[in-house]
């Protein structure tokens, strides 16, 4: 698999969609450097311009039968993808802002007695029970990724699955944590359990 750095962006988007992996390559070699400098300016956050970027790779690749390009024009596709993960980033540190400064106000306000520790009791049982009603292979990973702290790394070799499959097992069990539990992550994450 060499590098087909002599061919354009058309002709990568052809071979990308017929799922040729050294175009792929390419097309991550000619645009990863200036889409993490993009998103790093935005976001002001190293870890996040990575993931911005390498979620967006991830997409292109999983996607890429379905990649339909007006104009042909590959790098403003990827310049508006990496735009919009960038603005969907800054929306959620809004809202995890607000979670924060609610549960301060929260604190500031109650007592931080018996009625808390009772509240937080409860609501550490209701947690543990949501977490017990997840898929058995899920529940395993999410357990081995925040009870045990193991990266995804060390999860997938003990499990001998993918990293790529821990990593997509703790973001649904996350999901469908903070759907059924209708609650935000941070007033989670104060009690431990996320992060």
């Amino acid at each position: 698999m060499s590098l087909q750095t002599n061919l354009s962006d058309q002709e990568l988007v052809v071979l990308l969609q017929r799922g040729d992996a050294a175009a792929f390559t390419t097309v991550f070699h000619r645009y990863y450097g200036l889409l993490f400098i993009h998103a790093y300016k935005k976001l002001r956050d190293a870890e996040q311009a990575k993931d911005v970027v390498q979620e967006l790779f991830t997409t292109l690749w999983v996607r890429r039968e379905r990649l339909s390009l007006t104009n042909d024009n590959l790098a403003v596709y990827l310049y508006t993808a990496v735009r919009n993960r960038i603005l969907d980033v800054i929306a959620r540190q809004q809202v995890r802002e607000k979670y924060i400064q609610s549960l301060q106000g929260f604190i500031d306000r109650e007592q931080t007695g018996t009625d808390y520790r009772v509240r937080s009791l409860d609501l550490a049982a209701l947690i543990e029970a949501e977490i017990s009603a997840l898929p058995p292979k899920m529940r395993e990973v999410f357990e081995m990724s925040r009870y045990e702290n193991l990266s995804h790394k060390e999860i997938a070799e003990k499990l001998e699955l993918s990293e790529l499959t821990v990593r997509t097992h703790v973001k649904k069990a996350l999901r469908i944590l903070r759907m059924r539990l209708n609650i935000g992550v941070y007033f989670l994450a104060v009690i431990g359990y996320f992060f």
